[in-house]
């Protein structure tokens, strides 16, 4: 029985988080059970999830599964590149160096501030008046 070779990498961005699963295949990429066309209807969020498979000339490499849950669509795919970073750095170590430089191992630990009681958000307050 032939053991299937799969890297894993896990990646997070705001409160969204990735599971990312790779594998060695024709380059097909799965979110949460859906053609990545489908999940993402934006461009922006597929260039920026491919970006780690374009800077290490791993295109159409490897069949990708992903289950990401939290955040918005953004955060999401933000998390995916993450994971997509560590899974290749996983299968090749010699690849760590040009993923880091690009930044692309860097966990983004940018979150929304929660909001305080007595104020209307996180910061805000509300109208002074003198009179």
């Amino acid at each position: 029985m032939a053991v299937l070779q799969q890297w894993h990498g896990v990646g997070k961005r705001k409160t969204a988080i990735a599971r990312v699963y790779l594998r060695l295949g024709q380059g097909g990429i799965l979110v949460n059970d859906q053609r990545v066309e489908e999940y993402f209807t934006r461009p922006t969020s597929l260039m920026v999830m491919q970006e780690p498979l374009k800077l290490t000339q791993h295109e159409g490499t490897f069949d990708i599964l992903v289950n990401v849950k939290g955040g918005g669509k953004s955060g999401q795919a933000g998390a995916i590149r993450l994971g997509i970073s560590r899974a290749l750095e996983k299968f090749d170590p010699k690849l760590r160096l040009t993923l880091k430089r690009a930044g692309f191992l860097t966990r983004d630990s940018r979150i929304v501030e929660r909001k305080k009681y007595g104020r209307p958000g996180a910061r805000k307050r509300f109208q002074f008046s003198k009179r």
